[in-house]
């Protein structure tokens, strides 16, 4: 684990774990080698809450120019072990998932949310095939998980997370799933079910609408 991502866990996640205590089930399901962990997208404070309740380095995706820019962040989001991905389609798409490749092999954990993007409406969509792409160039299986909560406490317009009564965050990890037969397809939608199980949400079976840039 990096020092400063095991400092930020000491101190920011040791904050949301205390202000809103998230309930918390299957983490033994998680293996001790290289994984993804797939699940719903809610809000952006899913991957302050995953990052908090997991005992492990978790690498997510961030934007390449967080890299490139004010020397702070750069160091921030490099010392954090961050995933860079350039923004745009094609080549710059498949030099992030390049990069998740040897933190996977190296027996590393990566988050995907293969909706690609927020909920609207807290259903959950189609999924996109880049996690299993992901999972068997790597050789690693998927572990599926459900959040709820995230939404509430931090919704699309609020900055940062927020105390309210009776909210609960909620995670619930489920059995790693093998994703090395059958089409990419099948092997998402096996993923996605194995998703809408654990969480108890409506499935859609449409890609879900992207929100604005910036949302």
């Amino acid at each position: 684990m990096p020092p400063l991502y095991r400092l930020a866990r000491a101190t920011a996640g040791t904050l949301l774990r205390l202000a809103w205590r998230p309930d918390v089930d299957g983490l033994e399901c998680i293996p001790g080698g290289g994984a993804i962990l797939a699940g719903n997208h809610l809000s952006v404070a899913d991957e302050l809450f995953l990052g908090a309740v997991v005992p492990r380095h978790i690498a997510f995706w961030a934007k390449a120019e967080y890299f490139r820019g004010h020397p702070v962040a750069a160091r921030l989001v490099a010392g954090l072990g961050a995933i860079p991905v350039e923004r745009g389609g094609g080549r710059a798409v498949l030099t992030a998932f390049d990069a998740a490749v040897p933190v996977l092999r190296a027996g590393g954990l990566v988050a995907v949310f293969p909706e690609g993007t927020r909920s609207p409406d807290g259903r959950l969509y189609r999924g996109r095939t880049g996690a299993v792409r992901l999972a068997r160039q790597a050789g690693v299986p998927i572990v599926p998980f459900a959040v709820s909560g995230t939404d509430v406490v931090q919704p699309i317009d609020a900055r940062v997370p927020r105390l309210v009564r009776g909210a609960r965050v909620t995670f619930r990890f489920g059995a790693p799933v093998a994703v090395g037969e059958g089409t990419v397809r099948e092997g998402t939608d096996a993923v996605m079910a194995r998703i809408a199980a654990l969480s108890g949400r409506e499935y859609v079976a449409r890609y879900a609408p992207l929100l604005r840039l910036g949302r």
